[in-house]
């Protein structure tokens, strides 16, 4: 069975490219908390959003302020344009809280120190959404026709830390159907999910990978680009983003950033309403308690993808410990409520 190679090759260039750009590139690189404890002088909070520093800042940023009322100290944004670099940025302290998708928090959890507060709760009460598959409307693209592989089309993915850019296409659909995107496609392209909604627009690329809450986005904020876009594929459900802050932040600190997610957009009055209005232009309608535990769908998607490449390579020791690793996630769902 050969399995895609894309993910080797997709985190070697991110590895390159954090060394390329270097930290500095997110903006303030400046460390606001001692490593090992104590109160922060500032709370770094990074943003990696899909639809781009430009669109998102704005609309995240009355709720930093609001943080920074409940949290006593100012928290300033942190954006990048690449995942590896805000967990690197986290792993080095240079930020301190984070908005992650699930890949990227598994990675902040596994080697920045990170642990999880909260996950995000869309505006239908749900705490899942799903990866897509788009094309120009009237293209006449089919699902079949992309899984024919034959170099016809341009491909749009996301990062290589993206949950719905490039880890639940690969898990639910290239690698059951033995794609492989960089001997499929004519080429291979990444982006974040508005810049592949764009370039299927605009005829750069004919197809890519996008996500349920991209589409809102550019429904609201580009109906022209919207109007253009088709959906052929939809992942089974993956779990939301979370809220990741470094376990080595001043407890009472971590507690007030904890109760300040919790709480927002909760209960009655001006205040609350106010509030909700914040997190409807997120679309989002709140934050949900959570630990580490949440991520595990994930962390399995991650272990069956360390299989496949395992087994395309040959390499047996490989294959056994992603096994292994799957075993126990897949243990661990069987007693879980």
């Amino acid at each position: 069975m050969t399995h895609s190679k894309l993910s080797r090759r997709a985190l070697g260039l991110a590895a390159a490219a954090v060394l390329a750009l270097g930290l500095a590139a997110c903006g303030s690189g400046d460390k606001t908390t001692p490593a090992g404890g104590g109160a922060p002088t500032q709370i770094n909070f990074a943003i990696l959003p899909a639809e781009g520093q430009a669109s998102s800042g704005p609309l995240w940023q009355p709720l930093l302020d609001d943080m920074t009322k409940a949290v006593g100290v100012p928290v300033k944004p942190y954006f990048a344009s690449n995942y590896t670099v805000l967990v690197e940025a986290m792993r080095g302290n240079q930020i301190q809280a984070a908005w992650f998708p699930a890949k990227t928090a598994i990675e902040a959890i596994d080697r920045a120190n990170g642990e999880v507060v909260a996950r995000i709760v869309d505006p239908n009460g749900l705490d899942s959404y799903q990866s897509t598959l788009i094309v120009k409307k009237g293209s006449g693209i089919t699902l079949q026709d992309v899984l024919a592989c034959g170099k016809k089309y341009d491909f749009g993915i996301g990062d290589a830390l993206s949950t719905s850019g490039t880890l639940a296409p690969m898990t639910f659909l290239f690698n059951p159907n033995h794609v492989v995107p960089n001997e499929c496609f004519k080429t291979v392209r990444t982006a974040n999910h508005q810049a592949n909604s764009f370039a299927v627009a605009n005829g750069l690329v004919q197809v890519a990978t996008s996500n349920t809450i991209n589409t809102v986005f550019i429904g609201r904020s580009n109906p022209q680009i919207a109007a253009q876009l088709e959906e052929i594929w939809r992942s089974p459900p993956i779990p939301e983003a979370g809220i990741v802050i470094r376990q080595d932040l001043d407890p009472a600190i971590k507690e007030k950033i904890r109760g300040f997610f919790l709480s927002y957009g909760r209960g009655e009055g001006a205040e609350a309403e106010r509030q909700r209005k914040i997190l409807q232009d997120l679309n989002y309608s709140g934050f949900n308690p959570a630990d580490e535990s949440y991520l595990n769908p994930v962390r399995e998607m991650i272990a069956d993808q360390a299989l496949a490449e395992a087994k395309d390579k040959g390499d047996t020791a490989g294959a056994a410990r992603a096994e292994a690793e799957l075993q126990r996630l897949r243990r661990l769902r069987e007693v879980q409520p």
